[in-house]
């Protein structure tokens, strides 16, 4: 195998499948790349065993300057061999497989010569065929994917949480995640075929990888749904992850259909809020900042204490404050990660009691976006 290519061109594909490679793998092979060249192009693979990822350089694009002398394949140490095409002095590198599998890498007056491996020994990616190929905007499925993430749990006790459930039903596309402390749903109204019906887990690091080889200057991603795999298909790039097994909690039943308080606060005005009442919260060993509701003199006030440093008390600009007095303590790290997962909106807060679950809701589309907080409780 031998051929020549840009190597920025070859550096972005080469980033992009490294977010597969884990050097804690328990099979040797995949601590490696897989390089295959054809005369279509180059295709550059690396796994984990639970995500593998994909990327195609054409020979037909001329920005790619891919000059084929020779096919084949090879895999090389994804750790000695990127560190090397990174410090490379030419914007063209050259390589080429010798005899024992021995990879030879030029650019410029640097040689390299690194030992390779029998691609024909790296375990083959599952084929994925289905006819219900589902199409997803890629700006609206990071978005999701940002938006439900947060709650996933970093607990393997429960794998099944550590993933964001996926249902498409009736044309409709919902995720949701928990970790039984917080939990954040997301509706998508899709033109699909309303008999078109998946109802997956995907692992909440396989999309948050996803997320991150997914480039703005491509518009859709393509999504194709096995038995125990999902692919994701972006431009040159396949994403392939493994899906977790069992069945999700039921989480509908946990939002509250009712509320006894009912307010309403810019986002990024009570996530600064909450960022400053947290400085001294944060100091203290439970971690939890009070707010105090009162309808009856229209005011809200938050509070964070350490016995340690001090204490912060605020008085809150907010609207549309009805119902009952309450007093309510929570984690502020659960409401900054929901608070930011709104942005620049305009949200409606509705709270039960100081022990039950409280929503978040933007106050336009309130139906498709919902994040929930469970309180602390301090007595």
């Amino acid at each position: 195998m031998q051929f020549s290519i840009n190597r920025s061109v070859f550096i972005k594909h080469l980033n992009d499948v490294q977010r597969a490679i884990s050097s804690k793998t328990t099979i040797p092979i995949l601590t490696g790349i897989k390089i295959v060249l054809t005369d279509a192009g180059l295709m550059l693979t690396g796994s984990n065993a639970d995500i593998s990822i994909e990327s195609f350089i054409s020979a037909t694009d001329d920005k790619n300057e891919l000059d084929i002398g020779s096919t084949g394949s090879i895999v090389l140490s994804a750790r000695f061999f990127s560190e090397i095409v990174k410090r490379l002095p030419e914007d063209t590198m050259n390589l080429e497989v010798k005899d024992n599998f021995q990879t030879e890498i030029k650019s410029g007056p640097a040689e390299f010569t690194i030992n390779g491996l029998d691609a024909n020994n790296y375990p083959n990616l599952p084929e994925i065929d289905t006819e219900d190929q589902l199409i997803l905007d890629v700006s609206v499925l990071k978005q999701l994917i940002a938006q439900t993430v947060i709650a996933v749990s970093n607990q393997e006790s429960r794998p099944i949480l550590t993933g964001i459930h996926l249902v498409l039903d009736q044309g409709e596309l919902m995720a949701v995640a928990t970790d039984s402390h917080r939990l954040s749903q997301r509706k998508i109204n899709l033109d699909l075929n309303p008999n078109i019906h998946y109802d997956v887990i995907i692992p909440g690091k396989s999309l948050v990888e996803l997320s991150r080889t997914l480039d703005d200057d491509i518009d859709t991603v393509e999504v194709r749904i096995a038995e125990n795999q999902v692919l994701f298909i972006a431009g040159a790039t396949s994403f392939y992850s493994r899906l977790l097994e069992g069945n999700y909690p039921e989480t509908s039943r946990l939002i509250p259909t009712s509320s006894t308080t009912q307010v309403e606060f810019s986002a990024p005005v009570l996530l600064a809020a909450i960022e400053r009442a947290s400085l001294l919260s944060h100091e203290s060993h439970n971690n939890v900042v009070k707010l105090a509701l009162n309808p009856t003199e229209n005011n809200v006030t938050i509070y964070g204490n350490s016995p340690d440093v001090g204490n912060v008390e605020e008085a809150l600009a907010s609207e549309n404050l009805s119902g009952d007095s309450l007093e309510i303590s929570f984690n502020p790290d659960y409401m900054k990660d929901a608070l930011r997962s709104f942005g620049q909106t305009q949200i409606h807060i509705a709270f039960t009691s100081a022990l039950r679950p409280f929503t978040l809701v933007p106050t336009e589309d309130n139906d498709h976006f919902v994040q929930l907080i469970t309180p602390v409780r301090t007595f």
